[in-house]
């Protein structure tokens, strides 16, 4: 009833210029009805005086006055709302991939249900009886399916509704008696509710599974972010450093040509002073030869012997200008310590790089499993630590001219005249010290014999050898660690801070590091070994074992000497 309503009523409800239902319809004079927005349209273009129907063809003299049919638009919104009940009314027709019902006859409708004792698939009329009839209640009903055969035996033509777990297929009730006699078999419900319980605790496990994955893929995430931060911070951190290096580098450049290029004025303009005297002798001994060949040609015997004396007196050779300006070879000094120093940063970046490219760059997803370690005792006996020892010999182009060097570069002693030492950007100026000539890491052990006051150290490379007292000397900056032997016992030394430390004063001092534990320890060597200080701390580069001392300029300190004993020649005491 509703379609024949709607077909009756379609040409009614229509706009005739949009072809489409009313919208806000309007009726004009002459009572053809239109949307309002398509009649102002077809008037806008109209450009004649005159306005006409898009129908009938009337003209009106002025163009009519539009107004809302409010009758004609509630009468194609009740169309509208037949439409929709007569299309949700109409059942839906199979398609083409949809399971059509057994029992419709003409236009099949797409099936809702299977049942499985009926072997047909019904639409929603068709499958009533399923739902009121008392028989058929019982059936098996699933969704709808197109493989309604597969439940029926090829052999017997019956349903299948038992299951044979020694041949782990689905038979019927026949096949069970037949060729199947005697096998596992049992109702494939019943089968059904078993599996069904296994497929619960299949589930569960994948279910365990994807959260155990899941929980690894955050913690892999986690780690993945925080290898990124460190990564970051590795490479800000590297900038900054290399940017620190090449600065230091750049200013190392400027200080070693500024050195040279002062030697180079100072020589040059030593140089050109002795040469105007040297053209000046030569001016005067040119003057003096005129005047002598001028004498001898006098034929007057008293002018000659008058003038002779005063004319024939010459300087001594000893007289003359010093030679002493220093050869082209003055400079190979510098150029050999800057290619060492090059050889040196060479082969420093190329093991460190080696260390740490040596580092894994994987993430391990699981947990790692932490491995305590404990490092090895401190040696206790003067035996042990000799187990450690280590052979110290001092860099000559580190010590300061106050100082001489002998017995093989282990023994230096505090001079009263400067010792002749080629300028070398290694060499403490200001401060009487001298480093080692090794760098050492791990686990190491010397000893120092002193006489006078003496400062026992350890330091970095980069300590300043030239500069303020506190940013050269041992323990007065973050860079050195030092141990200073004076007359009344022991003080310990660090960062321009002091410990006292108690107790007679010691001859022989001996050293230990632990690298890597960041240990460095003072001992007193006698019969026993005595600890004066230990220092905890973490060292990030190579120690350089040191001395310092005293000299005898000083109104307060007596000057004094320190020897690296040979502890590998030595033995025991």
């Amino acid at each position: 009833m509703a379609q024949q309503v709607i077909q009756l009523g379609k040409d009614k409800r229509s706009c005739s210029i949009c072809l489409d239902l009313l919208k806000d319809p309007v009726t004009i004079p002459c009572g053809h009805s239109y949307c309002m927005s398509c009649i102002n349209a077809c008037w806008d273009e109209d450009t004649e005086e005159t306005h006409s129907c898009p129908q009938c063809r009337q003209t009106f003299p002025q163009r009519p006055v539009l107004v809302k049919n409010t009758v004609l638009a509630e009468l194609v919104e009740e169309v509208k709302l037949l439409e929709a009940q007569a299309a949700s009314a109409d059942p839906p027709e199979a398609g083409p991939e949809d399971v059509a019902c057994d029992f419709c006859c003409g236009q099949k409708l797409k099936a809702l249900k299977s049942c499985l004792v009926c072997m047909a698939s019904f639409c929603d009329q068709h499958l009533q009886p399923h739902y009121a009839v008392a028989g058929l209640k019982k059936h098996q009903l699933v969704e709808a399916t197109s493989k309604l055969q597969d439940n029926i035996c090829s052999r017997h033509d019956e349903v299948m509704k038992m299951y044979c777990r020694t041949d782990q297929q689905c038979i019927c009730y026949l096949c069970s008696v037949d060729e199947h006699k005697g096998h596992d078999t049992l109702s494939a419900a019943a089968e059904r509710a078993e599996r069904q319980t296994q497929l619960g605790l299949s589930r569960q496990k994948i279910q365990q599974r994807v959260q155990d994955a899941e929980r690894d893929v955050q913690l892999l995430q986690q780690r993945v972010e925080a290898f990124n931060l460190s990564a970051d911070e590795a490479v800000r951190d590297s900038e900054r450093s290399l940017t620190q290096l090449i600065r230091l580098m750049e200013k190392t450049r400027s200080e070693v040509t500024q050195q040279i290029r002062d030697q180079q004025k100072s020589q040059v303009s030593r140089a050109t002073e002795l040469e105007e005297k040297l053209q000046q002798e030569i001016s005067d001994l040119r003057r003096r030869d005129t005047e002598l060949e001028e004498l001898s040609r006098s034929e007057d015997h008293l002018h000659f012997l008058r003038n002779y004396p005063s004319l024939s007196g010459l300087s001594p050779p000893g007289d003359r200008p010093s030679m002493d300006v220093c050869p082209l070879s003055s400079f190979k000094a510098v150029t050999a310590a800057v290619s060492e120093l090059k050889d040196k940063l060479q082969a420093a970046l190329r093991e460190d790089w080696l260390s740490s490219s040596s580092a894994p760059t994987w993430v391990e997803v699981s947990a790692p499993t932490r491995v305590e370690v404990s490092a090895p005792p401190e040696p206790k006996t003067r035996a042990q630590f000799l187990s450690y020892s280590r052979q110290i010999t001092l860099d000559p182009h580190t010590v300061n001219r106050d100082l001489l060097l002998s017995d093989g570069g282990r023994k230096v002693t505090c001079m009263k005249q400067q010792q002749v030492y080629a300028d070398h950007p290694d060499r403490f100026v200001n401060e009487c010290q001298v480093l080692s000539k090794e760098g050492l890491t791990g686990r190491c052990y010397w000893e120092v014999k002193r006489i006078g006051w003496v400062d026992v150290a350890v330091t970095y490379k980069d300590i300043r050898r030239r500069g303020s007292r506190e940013e050269c000397r041992f323990g007065l900056n973050n860079k050195s660690w030092s141990l200073v032997c004076h007359s009344n016992g022991h003080t310990f030394r660090h960062n321009n801070t002091e410990t006292s430390i108690p107790g007679p004063r010691s001859s022989v001092i001996g050293v230990y590091l632990d690298h890597e534990a960041g240990t460095l320890s003072f001992y007193r060597v006698s019969d026993t070994m005595t600890l004066l200080h230990r220092v905890q701390t973490r060292f990030t580069q190579p120690l350089y074992p040191g001395v310092g001392l005293y000299g005898p300029l000083s109104f307060i300190f007596s000057g004094g000497s320190a020897e690296f004993v040979d502890v590998q020649q030595s033995g025991g005491r």
